[in-house]
C-alpha cells in the first residue's frame, strides 16, 4: 500500500464537544502498525533505569514542532511504516516531518514539511512512506498526555508514557505557543539503500579477536526484520571473541554496538536498556540515519581507529 489513501466507510464530522486538553482532542481513527506520543525523551534517569526513549529522529520532530509554531520540545507522534490517520476536534494546524509519505487533510493532498491547516472535525491520513520507515506528526499546542519523569514518551521496553496508539484512543492537545512557519518551499530526502555509521570502538573491543574488529569496520551487513525502538539488529559476519568469559552487566548508552553470543552486532537505539552483559565492541556516534532504515538495507561502520 504505497501513495493512495485507503477507501473506507465515510465517517462523520465530529466537531469539538468541550472535552480533552486546552487545544481540544485528537481522535486515533487509525493507529497503524505503531504509532507512538514522542518528544525529545527522559535524560537524567539512567542511574535509576530509566533509558532517555524520545524521537528516533530528534531533529524530524523539532521540525515538526517548529513548522506549527510549538516550542521544539512538544510531544507530537512516531507514526511507523504502515502510517496512521487521526481526527481533530477543532480547527489546527499539523505538520508532517521525516520519511517521504503521502499526506491528506480530508480530501485535500499535504506536503511534507509544510504546516497543514485542519478545519474542525477533518480527518488527517498520513500514508506509508514511499521511502523510508517513520513520520513525525506535531500538532499547534503539541500532545498533552500527562508527563512521567518529565517526558511524555512512549518508552516500548520499560512501559513509561502512554501506550502505543489503538484506533479510538482520544488525545489530549494543548494550547497553541505561537503562530505557523512562514514555509512556502519544502524537499523531501530519500532514504539512501545503504545506511554508513561512524563508529568509536570500545569499551570492550579488546574482548574480540582482531579480525573481528576488521570485519566490523571493513564488511557490510544487513538489517534484520527483528529490529525496533530497542536495537538495529544486523545481519553479516559474526564477530569472533577473543575472550570467552561472562562479564557482568555494564552500562549502556544509545549507540551501542553490543555483540551477543552468536557473534551479530546489535546497535542500541532511544528505548535501550540502560545495562547488559553482552561486551560492547564499540559505539555508533550518531544513530538517527537508523530511523529511516527498512530491514534489508545495507549498514557500514567507519572509524579511524585502525
Amino acid at each position: 500500500m504505497t501513495g493512495s489513501r485507503p477507501v473506507g466507510p465515510t465517517l462523520p464530522s465530529v466537531v469539538e464537544s468541550g472535552s480533552g486538553g486546552v487545544g481540544g482532542v485528537v481522535e486515533v481513527l487509525r493507529a497503524g502498525l505503531l504509532t507512538t506520543v514522542q518528544d525529545l525523551g527522559r535524560p537524567g534517569w539512567a542511574h535509576l533505569g530509566v533509558p532517555r526513549s524520545g524521537a528516533l529522529d530528534p531533529g524530524a520532530l523539532r521540525l515538526a514542532n517548529r513548522l506549527v509554531g510549538n516550542p521544539e520540545s512538544a510531544a507530537g507522534l512516531e507514526i511507523t511504516l504502515s502510517g496512521c490517520e487521526l481526527r481533530f476536534r477543532r480547527a489546527t494546524t499539523v505538520a508532517v516531518t521525516g520519511a517521504d509519505a503521502p499526506v491528506h487533510v480530508g480530501d485535500r493532498p499535504g506536503d511534507v514539511g509544510r504546516p497543514l491547516a485542519v478545519p474542525a472535525g477533518a480527518a488527517v491520513w498520513v500514508g506509508p512512506p514511499r521511502t523510508g520507515l517513520r513520520s513525525w506528526l506535531a500538532v499547534a499546542g503539541g500532545i498533552a498526555v500527562e508527563p512521567v519523569l518529565g517526558s511524555r514518551a512512549t518508552d516500548t521496553l520499560s512501559g513509561l508514557g502512554p501506550p502505543p496508539l489503538h484506533d479510538g484512543d482520544r488525545l489530549p492537545v494543548g494550547a497553541p505557543a505561537g503562530p505557523p512557519a512562514p514555509v512556502d518551499v519544502t524537499t523531501t530526502v530519500p532514504a539512501p539503500d545503504e545506511v554508513r555509521l561512524a563508529l568509536r570502538l570500545g569499551p570492550r573491543d579488546d574482548w574480540f579477536v582482531p579480525p573481528a574488529l576488521d570485519r566490523l569496520l571493513g564488511t557490510a551487513y544487513t538489517l534484520t526484520p527483528v529490529s525496533n525502538r530497542v536495537g538495529a539488529r544486523l545481519s553479516g559476519a559474526a564477530l569472533p571473541r577473543a575472550v570467552s568469559g561472562e562479564l557482568p552487566s555494564e552500562g549502556l548508552v544509545l549507540g551501542a554496538v553490543q555483540v551477543p553470543a552468536d557473534g551479530q552486532p546489535l546497535v542500541f537505539l532511544a528505548d535501550h536498556p540502560t545495562t547488559g552483559g553482552y561486551p560492547v565492541v564499540g559505539v555508533v556516534v550518531d544513530v538517527t540515519p537508523l530511523a529511516q532504515a527498512r530491514p534489508g538495507t545495507t549498514v557500514r561502520f567507519y572509524g579511524s581507529q585502525r
